[in-house]
């Protein structure tokens, strides 16, 4: 399988999150500029249901997810400051080789974060 995927796990419940909003960035060319190339929701598995982008669609550059993860840990009924002290997650990363898979999973509480390259 190549393309790009992720998914979010809840630390703080020990489950995956779902149905929070990820945006998905790639950045131009020689450009400080960003387009917007999709928008998903995790599902109840804290996954996507298809990948963020297939191996057609994968391409070399700079690409930045934002994981809205301050709306689903307010719906979560913990007692969080407003505003809370994780709201948006960016995670920048560059694409080098698009014969191979990249995963980019996210592990989260309301305080603090983890990504790496999955397989």
């Amino acid at each position: 399988m190549t393309g790009l995927t992720t998914h979010i796990l809840d630390l703080t419940h020990g489950q995956p999150a779902s149905n929070v909003t990820i945006k998905l960035y790639f950045q131009k060319e020689s450009s400080t500029e960003w387009s917007l190339l999709k928008t998903a929701v995790t599902n109840d598995d804290g996954r996507l249901d298809s990948p963020f982008l297939s191996k057609e669609e994968l391409k070399n550059g700079c690409y930045e997810l934002v994981f809205h993860i301050g709306s689903y840990f307010s719906n979560m009924n913990i007692d969080l400051p407003n505003p809370p002290f994780l709201d948006k997650i960016p995670v920048r990363f560059n694409i080098v080789d698009t014969t191979t898979h990249y995963h980019v999973p996210l592990l989260v509480s309301p305080w603090g974060y983890q990504v790496y390259r999955g397989s």
